[in-house]
């Protein structure tokens, strides 16, 4: 279809493409820009690039001078100028991802320290029931000690009877009814 007088055209819009600055990959690329600008590597190439940059403008042949030192390295200086202008930037988007990770650190370390104190609670009032369950049961010292009780009255209610018994086996004029019946008035008069 022709294009008419008569209606308004259509307008395009040139539109540039938007660019997610807040992807992950431009943070990760500034974090690695800002990590290796803090090193000492980079200045040592810094340092290499500015001496070469001068001995090269200073002693090479006029005509492949490609800044003057007598213009005061008009070019140098705008190149660190541009250098330092994107590096105070990135330096400050890594310190915003760090603090953006410090604090989820911090809420997930607040958050695994708020579980492990209600578990630490729990057992302590389980161990707490423990005991008072236990304080109402015999536990096995207290077994123990009444069985070794227990145990040695035994022993010396046989000791008697061994006693009692020696005692009335001494030959003496009573017949062995008499003999069996002491030994069972004894036993009745001990228990």
């Amino acid at each position: 279809m022709a294009d008419r007088l008569d209606t308004p055209a259509e307008r395009r819009q040139f539109r540039l493409p938007r660019i997610n600055l807040e992807s992950e990959r431009i943070g990760r690329g500034a974090e690695l820009i800002a990590r290796f600008s803090g090193t000492p590597q980079f200045l040592v190439y810094l340092t290499l690039f500015v001496v070469a940059w001068i001995g090269w403008n200073t002693l090479a042949p006029q005509a492949w001078q490609f800044d003057r030192a007598d213009l005061g390295f008009t070019a140098l200086t705008l190149m660190l100028s541009l250098q330092a202008s994107y590096a105070a930037p990135l330096i400050l988007l890594a310190q915003n991802r760090q603090d953006d990770r410090d604090r989820v650190q911090a809420q997930q370390d607040r958050q695994r320290a708020e579980r492990n104190l209600s578990d630490t609670e729990y057992l302590t009032r389980e161990i707490a029931g423990l005991r008072i369950a236990m304080g109402d049961m015999a536990t096995r010292d207290f077994v123990r000690s009444e069985l070794r009780d227990t145990l040695e009255e035994l022993r010396e209610h046989i000791e008697r009877l061994s006693a009692l018994t020696q005692e009335n086996t001494s030959p003496s004029a009573c017949g062995p009814d008499e003999t069996l019946a002491r030994t069972e008035t004894t036993e009745t008069a001990t228990s």
